[in-house]
């Protein structure tokens, strides 16, 4: 580079991995989250579904059942829509991590945001599929509402997104030497 030349460096890539790499966190924080939806006396994940029964006694601890979740049709449809995008999401963050360490940046870059729109598109289904069915087989008559977990679900869907938008943008034609 001579004393004209300016490189101007735009780190798009490395921050559309660090997208990735948060929606990746996100995502298995929200699988395994323990509350998706909450009331008064009542606790629903992807995995189990605990109620709190009545104390007998005033002095007695109320005591909390749990049983599975995954009889229910519509909550494994859900787990398993997230689990592909997590597992899409992770095939691209490891695509894209190899990619930009061996310098082969280009090469890959469109095919990481084809899997990562397309966990964005499971993502979103299994997170609307999830309140829809909730709220129709519900026999709460309580007041209850969508916890942390699912917010994570969301939050780790829009950085997935962003990362798939970043990865689109060809900075290449941008990254050569200016004068």
């Amino acid at each position: 580079m001579s004393m004209n030349e300016v490189y101007v460096f735009r780190p798009f890539k490395l921050i559309a991995l660090l997208c990735v790499f948060l929606a990746l966190c996100l995502d298995l924080v929200a699988l395994l989250s323990p509350a998706w939806v909450t009331a008064e006396h009542f606790s629903l994940s992807l995995w189990e579904s605990c109620s709190q029964s009545v104390a007998r006694h005033p002095t007695d601890e109320p005591q909390w059942s749990c049983f599975s979740t995954l009889t229910s049709d519509w909550q494994i449809a859900t787990l398993v829509l997230l689990g592909i995008g997590a597992a899409t999401t992770l095939v691209a963050f490891l695509v894209a991590l190899i990619s930009l360490c061996r310098g082969t940046q280009r090469q890959h870059y469109r095919t990481v945001a084809v899997f990562l729109f397309t966990a964005v598109v499971l993502q979103a289904c299994a997170l609307v599929l999830y309140p829809i069915k909730f709220i129709d087989g519900t026999v709460l008559q309580t007041y209850h509402e969508f916890n942390w977990g699912y917010g994570l679900g969301w939050g780790a869907t829009i950085f997935m997104l962003g990362g798939g938008i970043l990865f689109c943008l060809r900075t290449d034609i941008y990254e050569d030497a200016m004068y």
